[in-house]
């Protein structure tokens, strides 16, 4: 609802303005292009993740940017610990300087280099300056962290609250407690079974509230894309892959490299395809969650860059409600993508428990 909201200030503030901007038919070329490329550059802005809390801009009337957000800790191994405030980057445009070692961000990462900034490249264009590790605070895990709290205190309240009144939810456990016994019978009990499910329901339920609450951040005005970030959907996903495959029986791999009931012949050319299969499940859970996540951000950011693109009353109007639309459905998406992962990873862990037959 608070992405919805921005979107409504967003698209009144465009339209209300739109009397004061330049027609089309007065821009020159260059002009264009120059806007089509910061509108580019906010959209990708918006996806990557940042070694600052960045929540808007704005250009005051001197035409300095003046950005609204906080700096993080970075923290970097390079021969030793370097510890400074991310501001030391002036938002990714000076360099830094710690103990006299100078580091810059290039696309996103941290290289080191001189005094006056310089990025060394290969034939290909790649930068060759020295990457130090980069262990650093980024606004992913600082959203990551506040997930992490408030899950810690949703479910403590939740467990005391069945202590105190006999099995009874209370407050804000009332809300949740449906979709914990939903995730239990619905998901977890017939995709593992009644034997094995109860090791496996700390692990569904974790990570199905993690990929709720985090997606549902991304929609807010704070503009986090943790879930549009490759490494964290492969992280989750390999959590899922070393949990089957560490708590697998005899019977999951039996059904891997020699099948029951399977001519030999068969067997021999199944087993490459099936243990090939073990490493396409996790792949396929990070890019599904991925791939979706980015794809909506990516979406809806564009529709609101139409509103500049069309610069009238009516296409922004358009473009608003089309905004809003897409908006809503990303309230659902955030909540089924959840479900999927939820219910792959308890598909998955049923197959590895399986009994044989």
């Amino acid at each position: 609802m608070l992405r919805l909201l921005a979107v409504f200030i967003l698209a009144i503030s465009f339209v209300g303005n739109a009397s004061n901007v330049e027609t089309s038919s007065d821009k020159s070329e260059g002009d264009t292009t120059d806007k089509s490329a910061e509108r580019k550059e906010y959209i990708q802005h918006h996806l990557k993740d940042t070694h600052d809390f960045g929540i808007t801009s704005y250009t005051n009337d001197a035409g300095e940017k003046v950005y609204i957000g906080f700096p993080l800790p970075v923290i970097l191994w390079d021969g030793g610990l370097q510890v400074f405030s991310s501001s030391k980057f002036k938002h990714e445009t000076a360099v830094a300087e710690s103990g006299g070692n100078h580091y810059v961000i290039y696309h996103g990462m941290i290289y080191k280099t001189d005094a006056q900034g310089t990025i060394n490249y290969d034939d290909h264009h790649h930068p060759t300056n020295v990457r130090p590790l980069d262990l650093s605070i980024t606004k992913s895990v600082v959203m990551i962290l506040v997930t992490g709290l408030l899950m810690l205190l949703l479910f403590r309240s939740l467990g005391r609250s069945y202590g105190k009144n006999g099995g009874v939810a209370t407050g804000a456990g009332r809300f949740f407690e449906p979709i914990i016994l939903y995730i239990r019978d619905d998901i977890a009990i017939p995709n593992i079974g009644k034997k094995h499910y109860k090791k496996y329901m700390s692990f569904l339920l974790t990570v199905f509230f993690f990929v709720w609450f985090l997606n549902i951040f991304g929609l807010t005005p704070l503009g986090v894309n943790v879930t549009g970030n490759i490494a964290i959907t492969a992280s989750l996903a390999i959590l899922t892959f070393v949990i089957t495959t560490f708590t697998a029986k005899k019977t999951y791999w039996k059904h891997i490299f020699w099948m029951p009931g399977v001519p030999v012949p068969m067997k021999i050319i199944l087993a490459p395809i099936e243990l090939l299969g073990m490493f396409i499940k996790p792949f396929s859970l990070l890019i599904r969650l991925y791939a979706n996540m980015q794809a909506g951000h990516i979406v809806l950011m564009s529709l609101l860059a139409l509103m500049y693109l069309f610069n009238s009353i009516i296409g922004s109007s358009l473009s608003f409600f089309l905004s809003f639309a897409i908006s809503l459905i990303e309230v659902l998406v955030a909540l089924l993508q959840a479900y999927i992962f939820t219910m792959l990873s308890a598909l998955y862990f049923g197959f590895a428990v399986e009994e044989e037959h």
